[in-house]
């Protein structure tokens, strides 16, 4: 096997005809087909049938992260349209920056910019038989992004009350259409509660209550964690080898109970429900392993290769690893850890909390089928083409997979 550095992605793709994207969920979230790996062999469900094929001491995990109405658009009195993509909150905390009233600053893409000059742009609309008036200011450039101003004036709202109101959902580039009055409700899961993603955890969306009911009925645990998804989730892989390629940083929130019940689960089935509850389950776990080498760390994070060189040091048990991280919680005196991950899992990684992954079909020479790869190995072929051939549907509305390795 190729050392994770060296693996070419062109090895990691495949043909997806446009037509097999779903540009749609179906009418009942929970009746998307379930391609099931378990024990070598790939079988066809249903997702209202997932329980039946998860053991009954599985720890389900979830990323409760919502997302948030990210596009912004303003008209200029020229005509042109600008468009005003909020990435993440402009040095502040996630937790906060939706509750600030009349001002706060974000981290943005800018659509049309070069029409846009120095001035600030105005919208005004209708909220609660009131004109609100949103503003927006462009500060400096930061790479390929701006960090823009926002004002509003009506010091009742909140910024999260704003975003809802004159935001649009931010569907992946790849459905190539507009966001409907639907997709507010059917581009979330049923359990998003913390504002932040710019994408959503796909593979929670296929779960409803119904799903939810069977779940407890056969003692199957559940947890949420978050992880707000940036819009790097959908930057493609460009270089010829993944080592080339830099991996786009997500912001982490994890509960002291969180850990606990993982402490409590260790020798047993943890499964996470999407590629983002896996990356934050895996970098808790190397953020114990750096508190094990150094326990006097202020704050997490996860580079890109950080794991990989991390091994060298030697195996820290999960326990372990669980352990450090409750210690650093206490010594701070805090409940819930804040972080952030950049962590590139590809084939050669050693998973060490993940066990199996419920997920949705993924891009061709993405990061996210590297992660499955690394996971149940160049098996992920044949079930692609086993998806392929049964009329499954592809990527963010499509259709979902169980895999146990």
């Amino acid at each position: 096997m190729k050392a994770p550095k060296q693996i070419t992605i062109d090895d990691y793709d495949y043909h997806l005809p446009t037509d097999r994207i779903a540009k749609f969920p179906l009418e009942n979230r929970d009746e998307s087909k379930l391609l099931v790996y378990r024990d070598g062999v790939f079988e066809e469900s249903v997702f209202n049938l997932v329980v039946n094929h998860l053991d009954k001491d599985t720890l389900l995990v979830f990323n409760n992260t919502k997302v948030i109405h990210a596009r912004l658009f303003f008209r200029k009195e020229t005509g042109s349209q600008i468009e005003i993509f909020c990435l993440e909150p402009y040095q502040m905390a996630i937790s906060i920056v939706f509750e600030q009233r009349q001002r706060c600053t974000w981290m943005c893409f800018v659509g049309n910019n070069k029409r846009w000059k120095n001035s600030p742009l105005y919208r005004t609309i209708e909220v609660d038989g009131k004109e609100v008036t949103l503003s927006a200011t462009r500060k400096e450039a930061v790479a390929n992004t701006w960090i823009i101003d926002f004002e509003w004036d009506n010091s009742a709202m909140t910024f999260a009350e704003v975003i809802e109101r004159f935001g649009v959902i931010p569907l992946p580039p790849y459905l190539n259409r507009s966001a409907e009055d639907s997709d507010k409700e059917r581009y979330q899961t049923v359990y998003a509660e913390h504002e932040g993603s710019v994408a959503a955890p796909t593979a929670g969306l296929h779960f409803t209550q119904s799903v939810f009911d069977n779940l407890r009925k056969k003692g199957i645990n559940t947890e949420f964690i978050t992880l707000h998804v940036g819009a790097g989730t959908f930057k493609p892989v460009d270089s010829e080898t993944i080592g080339e390629h830099e991996m786009h940083v997500e912001r982490i929130e994890i509960l002291r109970s969180n850990v606990e019940h993982l402490l409590s689960h260790v020798g047993k089935p943890i499964i996470p429900v999407g590629t983002t509850s896996v990356r934050t389950l895996e970098s808790l776990y190397w953020f114990g392993v750096k508190l094990q080498f150094n326990p006097s760390l202020e704050e997490m994070h996860i580079l890109q290769w950080e794991p990989y060189e991390l091994t060298d040091k030697g195996e820290v048990p999960l326990e372990q690893s669980l352990k450090n991280v409750l210690a650093f919680m206490h010594r701070l005196g805090v409940d819930k850890l804040y972080g952030d991950t950049q962590l590139m899992i590809a084939p050669g990684y050693k998973y060490h909390v993940v066990s199996g992954i419920i997920t949705n079909f993924h891009q061709p020479k993405s990061t996210l089928l590297l992660l499955v790869s690394a996971l149940i190995g160049n098996v992920w072929k044949e079930g692609y083409s086993y998806a392929l051939n049964h009329g499954f549907r592809f990527l963010s509305y499509g259709d979902s997979c169980l895999f146990l390795p």
